[in-house]
């Protein structure tokens, strides 16, 4: 019996917080010249529309408009002008709601994801959003893309981790709303 599951619609509806959570231990997929580039999620950070720190803070606009789509959709943006970040909508439409994917453990097409990212070792390729990224070529292109049936795919675990197994903390990289603890570690 496989691990992994195929997500249904109502598995995207939930919060971006209890969304982040339940993207623990699941698995990202991403369909590369043929093939399946694959990890284990282990690190989200939740934003919703009331966060002074979320992107749907102010509105929707065409920059995050994706963001506001009904869960289960990607949300991808360029941050610094360099690093592509990937999220997950959450939530109903029009909510504003996205899970950040931060990190992930390598499992399939470990050759090509260090091709992609010019490194060798595998702690580092996908040790951070941008990293992640660069690693399964995920780029504008994708934003707003189907995640149950798309080139990017998500299949949450079966049975899902339990809470002692995950660490919550404060978010990084942000200088608005950095107290709210919504960021999400799987406990290896």
């Amino acid at each position: 019996m496989s691990v992994y599951t195929l997500p249904n619609e109502g598995f995207f509806q939930q919060s971006a917080p209890v969304l982040a959570t339940g993207l623990l231990g699941g698995l990202l997929a991403r369909r590369w010249k043929g093939g399946w580039l694959t990890g284990v999620i282990i690190e989200t950070e939740a934003y919703t529309e009331d966060d002074p720190a979320s992107h749907s803070f102010r509105g929707e606009s065409s920059r995050n408009r994706s963001m506001f789509r009904k869960g289960g959709h990607a949300y991808v943006y360029l941050i610094y002008g360099i690093h592509h970040c990937f999220n997950v909508t959450a939530g109903t439409p029009g909510s504003g709601e996205a899970v950040l994917v931060r990190a992930l453990k390598p499992r399939q097409g470990l050759r090509t994801m260090m091709e992609n990212r010019g490194r060798t070792d595998p702690e580092e390729l996908c040790s951070g959003p941008g990293k992640l990224c660069r690693a399964l070529g995920i780029s504008l292109v994708q934003d707003g893309s189907d995640l149950r049936n798309g080139e990017i795919r998500l299949f949450p675990r079966r049975l899902p981790v339990k809470g002692n197994s995950i660490d919550v903390t404060e978010r990084i990289g942000i200088s608005k709303g950095r107290r709210l603890k919504r960021r999400y570690l799987l406990v290896q």
